[in-house]
């Protein structure tokens, strides 16, 4: 019988409750002003995100989603055309590019649940005109290998950093990399808003000039529509609570980080639990914080009559969805992304936990496996 939650997987009112009166004030800022589409905070946001990716331009739009499609669009992708990306990530990592008229084609992960380069180049068609890398966890792929494969095929990368806000690889924020980046301030997002929110970053001007047509009905003007294109804007109220919480994302990064390296720790020498451990190069953001284990079900049972909720990211890869059928994708083709989907376990890891919470967590993952 469960005893209550005593460690929820997530508790976005703790965030929100120490600055509470800021995203208030910041609300009521744009309420007062009645700027509510592409008003002065959207463009304040991009230039600080901007910035902070190590960009040139960020451009705000409605969702990770969107960020993605719209990235695909704007680089001229469409029918006929594959995009090699992974099966372990969130729908949308693919989804995209369906929408957009494209195939997707996947490619197993490494054992860090990220693209395995080794196996890109095997992908590789006259159709091919992308790689989607997906930054999973919040932890970055391996843009080197990733980097040099698309030059010598003439690939465009597109980032897929929904998870993955200030995250570094070799000292550079994730999104500097490819032709474009790609990023979700879904409420559950190490950097959130109150609803939907995306970015996609770029060093192209014109680049960037496109998207912002994209993302706005097509319009160049009031009255003048040069492209078919649908609403993908970041509402300004959005946009306010993004930058009212930018100044704490370091703040928020260092404590996931300090209570991943807990989980590390007090896990690290259980045989039937694999924990996460990055490279020297890698700054992970712990977006989630995802072991892999044996008798994960029977685990995560036994976690939830302790109080403790868990998450599953992801259960059943896109490759075996439904909708992807079309595809004809069989089980076994991707056997790593198959065995993990089977293992995978998110513990909570936000920067609101105690100490006390972390410890009873790892203890009792301890206790299942020593005494269970």
């Amino acid at each position: 019988m469960s005893i209550g939650t005593k460690v929820p997987y997530v508790n976005v009112a703790a965030q929100h409750s120490p600055i509470r009166d800021k995203l208030l004030a910041a609300v009521g800022n744009v309420i007062d002003h009645g700027q509510f589409i592409l008003g002065a905070e959207v463009g304040e946001f991009e230039r600080c995100f901007a910035e902070l990716c190590g960009v040139h331009y960020a451009i705000g739009v409605n969702s990770g989603t969107d960020a993605l499609i719209l990235a695909l669009r704007v680089l001229g992708i469409g029918l006929g055309d594959e995009v090699i990306t992974v099966a372990n990530s969130f729908v949308a990592s693919a989804s995209c590019i369906a929408l957009v008229g494209a195939r997707p084609v996947f490619v197993d992960v490494r054992e860090d649940l990220n693209i395995d380069p080794a196996l890109i180049e095997t992908a590789i068609t006259s159709h091919t005109r992308a790689i989607i890398p997906v930054h999973l966890t919040g932890r970055p792929a391996d843009m080197d290998s990733i980097l040099e494969i698309a030059q010598a095929n003439d690939l465009y990368v597109i980032e897929d950093c929904s998870q993955a806000v200030g995250a570094e690889y070799k000292g550079r924020c994730i999104g500097s990399f490819g032709t474009l980046g790609c990023f979700s301030m879904h409420p559950l997002k190490t950097l959130n808003a109150c609803g939907d929110g995306g970015t996609i970053t770029t060093k192209d001007s014109e680049l960037c000039e496109k998207l912002k047509v994209l993302r706005n009905v097509g319009h160049v003007s009031r009255d003048e529509v040069v492209v078919w294109s649908g609403n993908s804007r970041l509402d300004t109220l959005q946009a306010s609570i993004l930058l009212a919480k930018l100044e704490y994302l370091g703040e928020w990064t260092k404590k996931r980080r300090t209570n991943a390296r807990f989980y590390q720790q007090r896990l690290a020498d259980l045989q039937t639990v694999q924990v996460p451990i990055e490279k020297p190069h890698e700054k992970a953001v712990y977006h989630t914080f995802v072991i892999q284990v044996d008798r994960r079900e029977d685990l995560r049972d036994y976690l939830a009559d302790m109080g403790i909720r868990t998450a599953i990211h992801y259960p059943l890869p896109i490759h075996l969805q439904k909708a992807a059928e079309a595809l004809g994708y069989k089980p076994g083709e991707l056997p790593v992304t198959e065995r993990q989907a089977e293992r995978v376990l998110s513990l909570p890891v936000y920067p609101e936990l105690e100490t006390h919470q972390l410890e009873y967590v790892a203890g009792n993952i301890r206790s299942f496996y020593e005494h269970g």
